[in-house]
């Protein structure tokens, strides 16, 4: 597999497959989203959009990064989001960065969106679609997040039947700028499990593809 590794202002064009990647946190809260019952995410363009798109549909929950807000349910947090019921619901998601890489890929032929915790299952359908050209949107810290680029590598081995160790790639998360950010109260809206749980390899047997619906960027768990 010919992979390549980007952040999202390096993207001059339009990748046919792309992987975007945000370990901390906003596709590990995904992942979470859909353990606890979502139906669907609606990746929003800006917390106005989400914030609009919440006013026409009241019965979905809205979330973001940072301290709470007024008309935002949740906060983008793992530890904060494992203990809500959301049998049914759509969720509509913005964050700083993950969010951003994949409304950049959009008209991609495939986007998935990916953390460690759907690290196997992402690498499992880039096999089973014999992916042979693959783009990995790093997304946080202008491409250089040291977390995301980890967990793009470990895919990418993994989508190459690599059997890679694990455990440096995740070490390199845990001694990531976020990890620290996260640990020592920089970040707002932070439970104190956040890095452990973002950390959790394969803990969810999905990936999760994103798509054009109706002009709305949706994810959708699947089920290799």
């Amino acid at each position: 597999m010919d992979a390549h590794f980007l952040g999202i202002a390096e993207l001059t064009e339009v990748p046919s497959v792309a992987v975007v990647v945000d370990v901390m946190r906003a596709f590990t809260v995904a992942a979470w989203a859909f353990a606890q019952g979502a139906e669907q995410i609606v990746l929003a363009e800006s917390l106005d959009d989400a914030l609009a798109l919440k006013a026409r549909h009241p019965d979905w929950v809205a979330l973001k990064d940072g301290p709470p807000a007024p008309g935002f349910e949740m906060v983008n947090s793992p530890g904060l989001l494992r203990s809500a019921d959301l049998t049914g619901r759509t969720v509509v998601q913005k964050t700083t960065a993950g969010t951003v890489g994949a409304l950049a890929v959009k008209d991609a032929s495939l986007v998935l969106c990916a953390s460690f915790v759907v690290a196997e299952a992402t690498a499992r359908l880039l096999r089973t679609r014999e992916c042979d050209h693959v783009t990995f949107v790093v997304t946080g810290e202008d491409g250089q997040a040291e977390e995301d680029l980890a967990c793009a590598q470990y895919i990418a081995g993994r989508a190459d039947g690599v059997g890679a160790d694990a455990a440096g790639f995740l070490r390199r998360a845990a001694d990531s700028r976020a990890a620290a950010e996260l640990t020592e109260g920089v970040r707002q809206g932070v439970h104190p499990d956040d890095v452990a749980l973002c950390l959790e390899l394969d803990r969810f047997p999905f990936a999760m593809v994103a798509a054009l619906e109706e002009s709305l960027m949706v994810l959708r768990p699947w089920t290799v």
